[in-house]
């Protein structure tokens, strides 16, 4: 599974966001930095402090929701918890390890997983495949057509599991009891980023489920691109910042970028540690 290469490496992160400058703004240490309000918008400037970022980065003072879990309404969603992502053996470590590694995610993950099954939140895996009919799509992006060329998430086909075990597009090993527990529902794949193409929203509705933790892999992918279609489907959506990572490459943090828009837009930025308390202090339902 040693498929990791220089230009991989590279090119992975390449084109990865447009908004590395505004997190580059947003999360400057400069007390002095503030954002001039719209005469027609905010009538206090944007201060930067110290807040919850998982590297103990400041951040913008902005509003921050009561957030409150309700037992019977909550589920944790993990995205991509998969090899070529968390795995030093991935075909992305090369630009993923380093924010992996500084957010302890692999770790943190799990201990979402833990928590979320010994308190009765059930679980969803939205995973990440392409088969050999997806390698014939004729029009692709950046990244898509990246993944596609390095085999990322391999394989034959949904029925297929030649070569599955152990593979980039296998769980990372130490999930895989999580993942298999009665507790997790794994949706159909994902395709691109979102969960448009993938069953998600349905499971979740099933279940009575509105709102979600949301974890995983990667920030300013596959992860924020779950946060924004499930806010706009009506959930409410808490990031477990530091139970995802993305992509460094010179000039482009792909965390960085993700960590703005999950204070823009969802409902709530915890940390992990934040997370398995308020998990842990559920009212039991009945």
């Amino acid at each position: 599974m040693k498929r990791i290469r220089t230009t991989s490496r590279i090119l992975i992160g390449s084109g990865l966001t447009l908004t590395a400058l505004a997190a580059a703004l947003l999360t400057s240490g400069s007390p002095d930095a503030t954002a001039q309000p719209h005469q027609h918008g905010m009538t206090s400037p944007v201060r930067a402090t110290t807040s919850a970022h998982p590297l103990g980065k400041p951040e913008a003072d902005l509003p921050k929701p009561d957030v409150k879990l309700q037992p019977g309404r909550v589920a944790l969603v993990v995205t991509d918890p998969q090899n070529d992502f968390l795995s030093p053996e991935g075909v992305t470590w090369g630009v993923v390890g380093e924010s992996v590694t500084e957010n302890n995610t692999v770790q943190n993950i799990d201990d979402l997983f833990t928590a979320a099954h010994a308190n009765n939140v059930p679980v969803f895996v939205s995973p990440h495949y392409y088969y050999e009919h997806d390698h014939t799509w004729k029009f692709e992006g950046a990244l898509e057509t990246l993944m596609h060329n390095i085999g990322m998430f391999d394989r034959p086909n949904a029925l297929d599991l030649t070569g599955f075990e152990g593979s980039g597009a296998d769980w990372l090993e130490q999930y895989k009891p999580h993942i298999n527990h009665e507790n997790t529902t794994v949706v159909s794949p994902h395709k691109v980023y979102g969960p448009e193409t993938n069953d998600l929203v349905l499971q979740l509705r099933k279940q009575g489920i509105d709102q979600v933790i949301l974890a995983g892999m990667s920030a300013n992918l596959c992860t924020e691109a779950h946060m924004r279609e499930l806010i706009e489907q009506g959930f409410e959506v808490i990031i477990a910042a530091d139970a995802t990572a993305a992509a460094k490459i010179p000039h482009y943090d792909g965390y960085e970028a993700a960590y703005v828009n999950y204070r823009f837009i969802a409902n709530a930025v915890w940390s992990t540690d934040q997370t398995v308390d308020a998990i842990r202090n559920l009212p039991q339902s009945h």
